[in-house]
């Protein structure tokens, strides 16, 4: 049976793109490159939870629709001034109705990415 959750997989029509994004604007970790831009292991720790970046052009699509990426900041403020700084359009940090704070905004493909 299952024993593990592994990752989630985004296609992308222009993967380079995308990998650019989640590299140099969120600054999210590369754990396995790769020079044609496809398959491409984003995450912060090895044999943790990833998600890969695959070229739709090669592969054809491997989800549906958009995804939503969840990940974790320090200081609300401080990462909304980083991303505005970068370009990225996004509403300022928001209390969600269960407490916490939020920030949402999309990648260039339309994915969610939530910022708790």
């Amino acid at each position: 049976m299952i024993n593990s959750f592994r990752g989630i997989n985004i296609s992308s029509k222009d993967p380079k793109r995308l990998v650019s994004f989640y590299k140099k604007v969120l600054e999210i970790p590369i754990l396995e490159d790769d020079e044609n831009y496809d398959g491409v292991v984003f995450g912060f720790i090895k044999d943790a939870p990833v998600f890969w970046i695959w070229d739709e052009n090669k592969w054809g699509k491997s989800n549906e629709g958009p995804v939503c990426l969840v990940f974790n900041c320090d200081d609300h403020i401080k990462t909304y001034e980083d991303l505005t700084r970068k370009g990225v359009e996004l509403n300022p940090p928001t209390t969600a109705p269960w407490g916490g704070k939020e920030l949402l905004l999309t990648d260039p493909d339309g994915n969610k990415i939530l910022i708790l």
